[in-house]
């Protein structure tokens, strides 16, 4: 749970850098590519993680800018500038955050939570799908990039 602003903010700058990363690094081809046939694809699994911050943000009372459509974009570039986009409106919000805001409590499907909570599902939700994109990237053919420390090439190299 994040207390304060300055620590939300710091750790919402290096994972959103790190996911957007990730999905700079998805290319139209592999959009289609999951772990077996009938599993969650590269390209919905990044488009869920952009409309995802959506979902979270609107739990903590503020939204986002509006999309098109909710429907999975077919280009890659669309999946990460869209993502990108959210990131910062996240980041301009987060400088509004004070440290009461973010212990203040917000209805999260029946339960009161903090908002600092909520923060903190937000970017363990972001990380859990990172984590399946980098799999999938690497199963695809595609470089792997060391979000949160050096992948094995980085390490052969």
């Amino acid at each position: 749970m994040y207390r304060t602003k300055q620590d939300f903010i710091t750790d919402w700058e290096a994972s959103s850098r790190g996911t957007l990363d990730v999905l700079r690094a998805v290319t139209d081809d592999a959009l289609t590519q999951a772990i077996v046939p009938g599993h969650n694809s590269l390209g919905w699994i990044g488009w869920h993680v952009t409309t995802a911050l959506g979902y979270f943000t609107n739990l903590l009372g503020f939204r986002l800018s509006a999309l098109k459509s909710l429907a999975q974009p077919a280009e890659a570039k669309t999946i990460a500038d869209q993502y990108e986009r959210y990131a910062r409106e996240i980041a301009d919000a987060a400088e509004q955050f004070t440290d009461a805001y973010l212990l203040e409590e917000v209805d999260v499907h029946g339960t009161m939570r903090p908002r600092g909570a909520v923060l903190r599902m937000m970017m363990d939700h972001q990380t859990h799908h990172r984590g399946q994109m980098t799999v999938l990237l690497r199963q695809a053919g595609l470089p792997v990039l060391g979000v949160m420390g050096p992948t094995k090439e980085q390490m052969d190299a």
